[in-house]
């Protein structure tokens, strides 16, 4: 009789991962850990002897320094189709297949228009107030006639382009690869950088993060914004210089930012930009949502099973 499969999944920070799947159908024995690991030896304490390795996206890092010392690691399943957290070149070396999952970005594109919209209408100011036996405090701002500024037009910002036009927007876009005719297509007006960052009431991000997006949003750019607007960002930290960016809230050379990714994830608690009273803060929460999570899942099951009868499915690499 085969062994039983070892599997742990890692940050299930909601413990959800084995009611929205069918993990019955594995012969395999399953942990679930659901806190983050505090760094790379806690990490390799914690997957030590584990066959099967199920990580959320890239809550969790895989350098060649961690999978080497993993040797009863076989497969490392991914949510989602790719993970720039795994070296894939290590983890082929080593003899690690590597699988990723089906993805929506649908979810991404809510959460950005609930962050537009609370920042825009103070909603989580409002809302405590209720709770707290106050009523009205403020005069939120309307999208009609506005100018919604999208930094990428790519499948998400793209998206976001459409609701934008709903709400009576005018969305201007720019990116180092976009072009007029690409814009168009959008019903979006291709801009210059400078002029993105001077014109935009809300300006959202949905690059890519990579070597020429990193730190893109700097200070330069920052202080080239009103000082009523609001940025969002949605896609990943490091893509704005956060330390431009705190010292641009707190001097109100912006009005807010409305932000789901950081450089650290989870935040840490004394994080400077927790108490900024312009900053609208969510736990990199965009693609949380039931039904992605059911593929997230459901896919990782059947990776497994692909794996265990030898003929692997989605690999990356």
């Amino acid at each position: 009789m085969a062994t039983p499969l070892k599997i742990a999944i890692l940050d299930d920070y909601q413990n959800v991962a084995l009611t929205v799947a069918d993990w019955s159908s594995l012969d395999a024995e399953i942990v679930v850990f659901t806190e983050p690991f505090a760094d790379a030896a806690e990490a390799v304490r914690a997957m030590a002897g584990f066959d099967v390795v199920v990580a959320m996206r890239e809550r969790t890092r895989f350098p060649a320094e961690v999978l080497e010392q993993l040797p009863d690691l076989r497969l490392l399943v991914s949510t989602g189709p790719r993970n720039a957290a795994i070296d894939l070149a290590a983890a082929q070396r080593l003899g690690v297949t590597v699988c990723g999952t089906g993805y929506s970005a649908r979810p991404t594109v809510e959460l950005t228009w609930a962050l537009i919209l609370a920042a825009a209408r103070n909603l989580p100011e409002e809302a405590a107030s209720v709770r707290a036996g106050g009523w009205q405090l403020s005069l939120g701002s309307g999208l009609d006639g506005k100018t919604l500024g999208l930094l990428g037009l790519g499948r998400i910002g793209s998206a976001v382009a459409s609701i934008g036009q709903a709400f009576g927007m005018n969305v201007i876009a720019w990116s180092q690869n976009l072009t007029a005719e690409k814009a168009a297509e959008h019903g979006v007006r291709a801009v210059s950088k400078e002029e993105l960052f001077a014109e935009s009431d809300v300006l959202s991000i949905h690059l890519v993060l990579s070597s020429r997006s990193r730190g893109l949003v700097g200070a330069a750019e920052l202080a080239a914004m009103k000082d009523t607007a609001i940025l969002v960002n949605t896609s990943r930290g490091p893509i704005i210089d956060e330390a431009a960016l705190i010292d641009a809230l707190r001097a109100g050379r912006i009005g807010k930012a409305a932000l789901d990714v950081y450089d650290t994830e989870p935040l840490p608690a004394d994080h400077p930009l927790r108490p900024l009273p312009n900053a609208l803060l969510t736990p990199h929460i965009g693609y949380v949502s039931r039904e992605l999570y059911e593929t997230f899942y459901g896919d990782a099951v059947a990776d497994i099973a692909a794996f265990a009868a030898g003929s692997p499915v989605r690999v990356m690499g």
